[in-house]
């Protein structure tokens, strides 16, 4: 569930990018799987947009790691990222862009915890 006071931030075509926090006399960066993304200390409102503007949504394509509550490790995508929650597909071999796939689909929380981290 998106927090009440997180400020959307959109590109010149709509999409969004992420959000900001007021925080102190400053900002704090959170990206589009609700994970803080500022630098040490508060950011002014322009860094806090050209923070956003920067990380753009291509991280978004990246290949994941999902630590499962056993300990294992799987490598996923994301499929779906939203206030909603994040889904993520199982992507051994890069199974998950195969034609006809269908892959192992899990769906987690928003903001997303440290159970998905960049591979």
């Amino acid at each position: 569930m998106l927090p009440a006071d997180w400020i959307e931030h959109r590109r010149a075509d709509g999409e969004i990018l992420g959000w900001m926090l007021a925080s102190g006399d400053g900002f704090r960066v959170f990206d589009l799987l609700g994970r803080e993304r500022t630098p040490d200390g508060d950011l002014e409102w322009l860094a806090a947009e050209e923070l956003l503007e920067e990380l753009g949504i291509g991280y978004l394509a990246d290949r994941w790691t999902l630590r499962l509550a056993d300990g294992t490790e799987r490598p996923v995508r994301i499929a779906e990222a939203s206030v909603r929650g994040v889904t993520v597909v199982a992507d051994e071999y890069g199974a998950a862009s195969a034609v006809g796939a269908d892959p192992e689909r899990f769906r987690l929380p928003f903001p997303v915890t440290s159970e998905l981290v960049p591979r």
